[in-house]
């Protein structure tokens, strides 16, 4: 299955995308999940039987339109605010001579209702027009899904508003054959300020989302749009869409990295704050990587492009965060399965309403009232942006803090970890490693021992390796290398069996152990213990230490404050492992295990039913991290496209995971009150719109409907961006 994110227009409210999301669903070979905030789709979908140009002719056919795949959030001209300023001017007036006899105000004398009927209708429809020619794409939207048979917010605003439209256009012609007191039974002041006040909604609706995505767009900007190529007449300035796959770049001191690649000449200080969150400038040699976005602070270099556009690590980052404010949490899916059926029950509620009005023996005047008042405050706005806009501002905000958060559902599930299961190497730890103390039991010296343990540990990827880097010697041949999960690394040199490893290395050749003491000397001072035979024969035993985060203890505390149970997972010695674990206040470790028994651990403690955070360095606990509620890795940025967790934290900050749990804990919070809030709503003004109140004395015209509805989608509108505090 391929995944693409489409851009999808014409979407208003959650029946839009609750359409959008069924109709694609129905397709055979697809599965979509539809975001009505970032208006767009994340599909995947059957390579063999399905193209993009099929997934967008199904956008089409459901009703809306596809505007393509989703690259990068640009700008879009937009004329919106101008209009609604000049018709702010028309509303008033139009609100004036519509109620000005009402209020007891002077009339303006050549458009008095009493004296002028005819002069009054005429100009209310003058006045009317410009907000029908603004809102036609409200209508031409209502009366298309009405005819789809997918009736959404659209369509209880065009039959409110031509309703009211038509039945004043009737009474007009009337008053104009002479039927005067029709002229008091005209309301089109009312489809004028319910398209008004609707389109200022959505105007503001859409900037809030706007600055809900700004965290993505900060994101998505970091990278310079031109790159210096090196070529053969010199220094050639060329656009980012220009650069291709092993051009060699130049890049100066103060400017910045234009895509991920690797350093071919020259060395300097980077910053990479905005992905590591490391203060601390990287020094930069050949053959190290840099990324996109990232500052050259002091030096010349060279550098050969590697990844180019959507497959940088930055572009990485952006699509793993819109794929994670397209999926959904269960509140939503709630909220989803009720708006479908919301419009549609709307609809009979308010033509039962008219119905039972003309039956009763009311005027037709105050039956198409209240039928248009039902259908106009009942729209779903506020629903359907309870949800998604607390997601992507929560994941959005989340991804600037170097949070990563790869599914909504995630997110929502957070602050009900009970149990923190932590790997020790490369995640309590930097897994920055150094040599402690070598226990030499060969004919080598210190020096051609360490450059043979170089040279096999230079082939691994485990942290270990790193504390031999600076022996590596490429001189030396290495047949046969294996990598043994849990326990080691061999290889043969020179027809000699080199192992590397921890003491299951005994086990797994079959021969004594006589250096017990020394392991257990290094164990005691915290070091990693590593074994080297040659041919089955012990020759060296050596400690390597580990450097604790400086973040690690800080976590431990504030998991504690939270009443979270810390547990370190590690494959080292007990010893060892309780060194680092006392150090940072952890009661519970459990050492020694293999991959696989970490898997078996953690399933263990969901089947007691803990809810488990794995924190985890990323491919090397794959298992684990996929078998838990949650899997969270340290990462730092290297590959987080291959990553298994559902979280990745790109800053080496393990505090990051209080962090993750209080923002889950917050955006619930504010989820449920938007859900509330707009239940609320439609429970208290449903009822006052029917009429049900009017014998209290208590009842709302289709206009004040349309503020009532405005001010519901505001409130969930402020209420989310709180989150951004």
């Amino acid at each position: 299955m391929k995944k693409v994110i489409l851009k999808i227009g014409g979407m208003s409210c959650s029946a839009c995308q609750n359409r959008v999301e069924k109709y694609l669903n129905k397709q055979d070979g697809v599965s979509a999940s539809v975001n009505l905030v970032m208006a767009n789709a994340l599909i995947e979908y059957d390579e063999e039987k399905i193209k993009i140009s099929d997934l967008e002719r199904f956008i089409e056919e459901s009703g809306y339109k596809s505007l393509g795949i989703f690259n990068e959030i640009k700008e879009e001209k937009d004329n919106t605010k101008q209009y609604l300023s000049i018709l702010a001017f028309i509303v008033i007036i139009l609100m004036y001579i519509s109620m000005s006899h009402m209020l007891k105000l002077p009339s303006i004398s050549f458009l008095n209702i009493d004296k002028y009927p005819v002069n009054y209708g005429i100009s209310l429809l003058l006045l009317t027009v410009p907000f029908i020619i603004f809102g036609f794409d409200i209508i031409k939207s209502g009366i298309t899904k009405l005819i789809h048979k997918s009736p959404n917010m659209d369509t209880l605003v065009t039959l409110g508003v031509l309703s009211s439209f038509i039945y004043s256009l009737i009474n007009l012609i009337s008053v104009i054959f002479g039927n005067n007191s029709l002229a008091h039974h005209l309301y089109f002041e009312s489809c004028g300020m319910i398209i008004y006040f609707i389109k200022l909604g959505r105007f503001i609706d859409k900037n809030s989302e706007e600055k809900s995505k700004k965290a993505i767009k900060e994101l998505v900007q970091i990278t310079p749009k031109s790159a210096l190529k090196k070529t053969e007449k010199g220094e050639e300035e060329i656009t980012i869409d220009e650069v291709k796959k092993d051009d060699i770049l130049i890049c100066k001191p103060g400017t910045k990295i234009a895509v991920d690649g690797i350093i071919v000449n020259g060395k300097t200080h980077i910053d990479e704050a905005f992905i590591t969150g490391e203060s601390k400038p990287s020094k930069k040699i050949i053959n190290d990587k840099v990324l996109a976005g990232s500052i050259n602070l002091d030096g010349y270099i060279e550098y050969k492009a590697e990844k180019i556009g959507p497959n940088s690590m930055i572009s990485e980052i952006v699509r793993l965060v819109i794929e994670g404010t397209n999926t959904k949490p269960k509140l939503q899916r709630l909220a989803d399965i009720i708006s479908g059926y919301f419009v549609p029950i709307i609809m009979i509620i308010s033509i039962l309403t008219f119905i039972f009005y003309i039956i009763i023996g009311r005027s037709f005047n105050e039956s198409i009232t209240s039928f248009v008042s039902v259908l106009v405050i009942a729209c779903p706005c506020a629903l359907g942006l309870a949800t998604p806009l607390a997601v992507v501002i929560s994941e959005g905000k989340s991804a600037k803090e170097g949070i990563l958060i790869k599914n909504s559902e995630t997110l929502e599930n957070a602050y009900k970890i009970d149990t923190v299961v932590f790997d020790k190497t490369g995640t309590l730890t930097y897994g920055k490693l150094k040599i402690f103390k070598i226990n030499n039991y060969s004919n080598y010296s210190n020096n051609e021992l360490l450059k043979i343990i170089a040279s096999i540990e230079n082939k691994s990827s485990h942290p270990i390796a790193n504390a031999f880097k600076d022996y590596n010697d490429s001189n030396i041949k290495i047949d046969s290398f294996e990598n043994i999960p849990g326990i080691g690394l061999s290889g043969i040199i020179d027809n000699k069996k080199i192992y590397l490893g921890n003491n299951k290395i005994f086990n797994l050749l079959n021969i004594k152990n006589n250096h017990i003491e020394d392991e257990n000397e290094l164990s005691k001072e915290g070091n990693s213990i590593i074994y080297v035979t040659e041919n089955k024969k012990i020759i060296a035993l050596i400690g390597v230490k580990d450097i604790i985060r400086e973040s690690s203890k800080e976590t431990i505390i504030e998991l504690k404050k939270m009443n979270k149970e810390a547990i370190m997972l590690t494959g080292d010695n007990e010893k060892t492992a309780s060194i680092i674990a006392n150090e940072l206040g952890i009661e519970n470790v459990i050492a020694g295990v293999l991959p696989k028994e970490k898997e078996k651990v953690v399933k263990d403690l969901i089947k007691k039913g803990h809810n488990v955070l794995m924190v985890g360095d990323g491919i090397n606990d794959a298992p684990s991290l996929t078998a838990s509620n949650i899997g969270l890795s340290i990462d730092d940025a290297s590959d987080i496209a291959g990553d298994s967790a559902d979280v990745i934290i790109t800053r080496n900050d393990l505090t990051k995971i209080i962090s993750l749990m209080k923002m889950s804990q917050k955006t619930t919070k504010i989820i449920k009150q938007n859900l509330f809030w707009s239940f609320f709503y439609n429970i208290l003004m449903i009822p006052i719109a029917v009429g049900l109140l009017k014998p209290f004395g208590i009842s709302i015209t289709p206009m004040f409907s349309a503020i009532s509805m405005t001010l519901s989608s505001l409130i969930v509108v402020f209420n989310s961006l709180r989150l951004n505090k």
